[in-house]
């Protein structure tokens, strides 16, 4: 019989990559299967951050990693930067949406709308992580109409004067700096806000069923004073942060398939060692349809991904494609992990199995960075030319 394809990757992208890429691929792996997933369900099951694994991840150089070798970064290109994602979400959601907040969120703003001296001063502390940032958008009344913002700042001299609120804030309470999105006169405004400022307050997000191994924070600004040289001075408007989230959605494009490849590789093993009514579980036509589906599911999110990729070290990589591979990605990997805890059984409930817990994080991926929603009006408008927000 001839060799058997990679259940994981059936069409073999893996071939598709640069040697480069490959090695990528499998030093993150080797990190998530050697110091990630032993300890991961207990992080989730205790509501816990793994903080433990931030120097690891720097050493790796996860942090920033497409921002070039002079700020202390990797360098890497944006295929590279989409697999750290897939391997990292491989072991939890939480711990690459640590990685693409400090990567995608906090360095890339300073990088693309900050001034050398900014650069200089941050970027190679935050890959390194020594400084860990999180990046302040969202609001308590709306996530998705961001231009309805309430946080404000106000020019007082040389300094400008922050006050308002944030919420749903990835590394909020571990971070020595904010990157803070504001109304001004001027429109729109990015600043760097270090959390030990006066009249800043983090505040941490109990209760929650879905990224538990992840911080999540309200911020709160109380006339929070930063002089000019904090304000990101390259850009104004919502340009600004929609830039940095295009950047971090396209690596969630990536994230969501390490997830699915999780699932669907703990179902493989497991029926083919449970045995029901004489037989494995995998010989049962019902089980086997259902792992069939998951592999095309998987293998079309891959090559979405892979060709999204290209198209952004080309150049060429627009947003509604962004869009669209988030879309797919974020439902193929929430349906497949469903899927898998239903095949797990009363097993799956647990998270001595990963399922539930991808399940659960994906809750918040589809969310998230865009829900499926407005990803879905985002398509629509390219193909009628009709905004229906």
């Amino acid at each position: 019989m001839a060799a058997r394809l990679n259940p994981l990757d059936l069409y073999d992208v893996r071939s598709l990559l640069t040697d480069e890429e490959r090695m990528v691929q499998d030093t993150v792996g080797r990190f998530v299967d050697e110091k990630v997933l032993p300890i991961i369900g207990d992080c989730f099951d205790q509501g816990r951050f793994p903080k433990e694994l931030i120097p690891d991840v720097a050493s790796l150089g996860l942090l920033g990693a497409t921002i070039p070798e002079k700020y202390g970064c990797a360098g890497m290109n944006g295929v590279s930067y989409g697999l750290i994602c897939q391997e990292l979400e491989r072991g939890d959601s939480g711990l690459r949406s640590f990685a693409s907040v400090q990567s995608s969120l906090c360095m890339y703003p300073i990088y693309a709308y900050g001034n050398e001296e900014q650069k200089m001063h941050y970027l190679p502390k935050m890959a390194a992580g020594e400084v860990i940032g999180c990046f302040g958008l969202t609001e308590p009344h709306g996530g998705s109409d961001p231009a309805n913002m309430k946080t404000h700042a106000k020019k007082d001299g040389s300094d400008w004067v922050i006050n308002g609120a944030k919420m749903w804030i990835t590394n909020g309470n571990i971070a020595q700096i904010a990157i803070v999105w504001a109304q001004t006169e001027d429109g729109i405004q990015g600043f760097i806000v270090p959390t030990d400022t006066k009249g800043f307050t983090a505040q941490e997000v109990h209760k929650k069923m879905s990224l538990r191994a992840s911080v999540t924070s309200a911020l709160f600004f109380d006339n929070v004073r930063v002089p000019d040289a904090n304000r990101l001075p390259n850009v104004k408007g919502l340009k600004g942060p929609l830039g940095c989230l295009t950047q971090a959605r396209y690596g969630i494009t990536w994230g969501p398939i390490g997830a699915a490849q999780a699932c669907l590789k703990e179902v493989l093993d497991y029926t083919q060692e449970r045995i029901l009514f004489g037989r494995p579980l995998a010989a049962n036509q019902a089980v086997q349809l259902k792992m069939a589906d998951m592999a095309r599911r998987i293998t079309t999110a891959q090559l979405l991904s892979l060709q999204l990729g290209r198209l952004k070290d080309a150049g060429k990589m627009e947003p509604t494609q962004v869009s669209l591979a988030k879309w797919n990605n974020c439902r193929t990997a929430i349906d497949i992990a469903r899927e898998c805890r239903d095949i797990l059984g009363g097993a799956g409930i647990t998270v001595e199995h990963s399922a539930i817990r991808h399940a659960l994080n994906l809750e918040s991926v589809i969310t998230y960075e865009g829900t499926e929603t407005v990803h879905q009006l985002v398509v629509g408008r390219e193909l009628t030319g009709i905004n229906a927000f």
